[in-house]
């Protein structure tokens, strides 16, 4: 099961978007683990049940009053690269993960399960309590607004 710690810290953190909360979600997920691990001998699948735990309390802390909180980073203390292609990288990325972050916490769990961890709708469905349909409504969702928002910023780059 420890070996599977940095799989899950790396799947918490496409979820969460931050890598610190990540290692607290895959921290306490673990420790519940560790203080049941009499009561989970009929579990087949300790991995998988250990992914959806993560996944139950990544849904489970956005839904709390204290998520309100947001991180930020100081715009001027980014470092600057030589490489413009390495920027324009990085600047892809930021807007796609503040993208992201804009998203329902459901929606961006199905997109990271099908796109960065390449499960079937079955399974996502299996994870989250839901039918197939309801996740391919998720992913529609989340992707029309991924593509609205990344083409509405786009479109005000090239005006500039």
């Amino acid at each position: 099961m420890l070996a599977t710690g940095p799989e899950l810290v790396a799947f918490a953190r496409r979820l969460t978007l931050d890598h610190h909360r990540a290692e607290d979600i895959v921290q306490d997920v673990l420790a519940r683990l560790g203080l049941s691990w009499s009561r989970l001998g009929g579990v087949d699948d300790l991995r998988a049940y250990a992914y959806k735990a993560v996944l139950n309390d990544f849904l489970s802390w956005r839904r709390r009053r204290s998520s309100g909180e947001r991180p930020w980073a100081d715009p001027g203390t980014r470092l600057r690269t030589a490489a413009p292609a390495a920027d324009e990288r990085v600047a892809d990325r930021d807007q796609l993960r503040g993208v992201l972050a804009q998203l329902p916490p459901v929606q961006r769990a199905v997109l990271v399960l099908r796109y960065y961890h390449d499960r079937p709708d079955s399974e996502i469905a299996e994870l989250l309590g839901c039918r197939e349909a309801t996740v391919r409504s998720h992913a529609h969702r989340a992707l029309s607004v991924l593509r609205a928002t990344t083409a509405h910023q786009t479109s005000e780059g090239s005006s500039r």
